[in-house]
Parts: C-alpha cells; sequence; structure tokens
C-alpha cells in the first residue's frame, strides 16, 4: 500500500514492539515521543514504478539535545534497518531515509526564557542522560524516564521531604563509573536511593541491576526498589511514597 503521514501511526507502532523485542530503549523511546510524517521523495518508473519516502521524526527539544550527531545518526539508521521488513508486503515502496528532529513550538516568551537561561536560571546538571535507558520526558524543568517516576516525583514533592530526581552520580580514579539512579531521598541522616523498574523496555536483571548500584550501596545509601505499578496514578505514588519514608524512619530508629 502506498505510504503517507496516514500510516504513520500503525508504522510506528509496529516499529516500537520490533525494537521493543530488541531491547532497543533509546529508539523506542525516540518513537513514543515522536510527531511522525511520512513525504514521498522521489519515483522511479523501472519494474512498474518504485516509490521512495522519508520518515520524519520530530521529538521534544530536551530529548533531541540528548543525542550528539553521531547518535542521532545511529539511531536513524537503527529504526531504518527496521522499517525494512515491514515493507516486504508493498513491492514498489520503499524507504530510504529517516530523520530525527526537534520539534517546531511557537513560544511568545521565548526571548524571556533565552534572556533568563542566559543569566543562570534553569541551568541543571541533572542528566542529560548518555545512556540506552534515556530520560524523554520533562515535567517541572526537570528530566525523567516515564510517567509513574513523574507520578513518585509529585507525591515526594509534597510530603516535604528533600529528595534529588534522576541525579548523576560519578566516582573518579582508574575505575571510573557514572549512575544516574532514578530518585536520592535524604532525611534524618539516612540517604535511600530509589529505582524505578518496569517502567521501559530497557529490563535488568537483579544482578545487573546490584552491580550498577554497587558504588552507592557500599558507602552506605539505602537501595529500594519499587515497580512502576506501585506509582503509576497520584494515589499510588502517594502511597509508595508514604511507604519509602516510613521505611527511612525504621532505619534511622535502628542506628
Amino acid at each position: 500500500m502506498p505510504f503517507d503521514s496516514q500510516n504513520a501511526g500503525p508504522l510506528l507502532a509496529t516499529l516500537a514492539r520490533l525494537l521493543a523485542a530488541d531491547g532497543a530503549a533509546r529508539e523506542v523511546a525516540v518513537l513514543a515521543e515522536a510527531q511522525a510524517t511520512i513525504e514521498q521523495t522521489g519515483y522511479d518508473n523501472w519494474d512498474g514504478g518504485q516509490n521512495f519516502y522519508a520518515v520524519r521524526l520530530e521529538v521534544p527539544v530536551g530529548l533531541y539535545c540528548q543525542f550528539d550527531d553521531s547518535q542521532r545518526q545511529e539511531l536513524e539508521k537503527a529504526i531504518l534497518d527496521k522499517i525494512q521488513p515491514l515493507l516486504r508486503g508493498s513491492p514498489g515502496e520503499h524507504v530510504d531515509n529517516v530523520i530525527l528532529a526537534p520539534q517546531m513550538y511557537a513560544d511568545d516568551r521565548w526571548q524571556e526564557k533565552a534572556k533568563a537561561w542566559v543569566a543562570g536560571n534553569g541551568v541543571t546538571n541533572q542528566g542529560r542522560v548518555r545512556s540506552n535507558n534515556i530520560a524523554a520526558r520533562e515535567f517541572d524543568g526537570l528530566l525523567f524516564r516515564s510517567q509513574p517516576e513523574i507520578e513518585l516525583y509529585q507525591a515526594l514533592k509534597t510530603s516535604g521531604v528533600s529528595f534529588a530526581p534522576l541525579p548523576v552520580f560519578i566516582r573518579g580514579g582508574e575505575s571510573y563509573r557514572r549512575i544516574e539512579p532514578d530518585f536520592v531521598i535524604v532525611k534524618g541522616g539516612i540517604m535511600m536511593a530509589v529505582e524505578v523498574d518496569g517502567d521501559t523496555v530497557h529490563h535488568e536483571t537483579p544482578a545487573e541491576a546490584h552491580n550498577r548500584l554497587t558504588m552507592l550501596a557500599h558507602e552506605g545509601v539505602h537501595i529500594e526498589r519499587v515497580n512502576a505499578t506501585e506509582c503509576d496514578s497520584a494515589e499510588k505514588a502517594r502511597n509508595c511514597a508514604k511507604r519509602l519514608l516510613e521505611v527511612m524512619a525504621k532505619m534511622k530508629l535502628a542506628k
């Protein structure tokens, strides 16, 4: 069948499933946030006619900026390679280009915001995450990987506790490491790192998760893992936050 922007939804949905089966979290995150258009870019009358198309994926600026030029090219190629099997039942139809681009949007206050940024407002070292499990969503000017994380963020914010969403931790020296736990909470002399599991296609084994957080655990940070289903609504997130703080209170009493 001919491709056009009316096919973009089914095309992206199928692509996402194929890429998820490969554990390609970055590519799935891009597709999940993209506004897609399909445009015909060429025609050749060989063998009854050959149509050529480009798929343009416009993503939020915050997500676009998490990739450098080489990473964008890798993403474009990975997505293009997965499109090819979808064309086997459409002779004469060819997608030969995938373009990753930032979304354009109107903002009457853009100059005011640009001046504020130059003055240092809104500058953050929060993970512009260079990893396979990127933070594709933005809320309150901060980056998150999923809606359950945003729900838990709001619940912790209303609880009055001190915490950091998606902070960057670096261990220097010869055994350099960089990690971005979902949350770090500090209360009563106790520090807890919280990981929200099951909210992306990037699935870790327990051993992999343990190894990634070892640098914090060995420094006395308590590691707590919660399932995304425990905080996928405002009410459940409040209950989850309450339970986490209760755990910290018990740990303080046990010191």
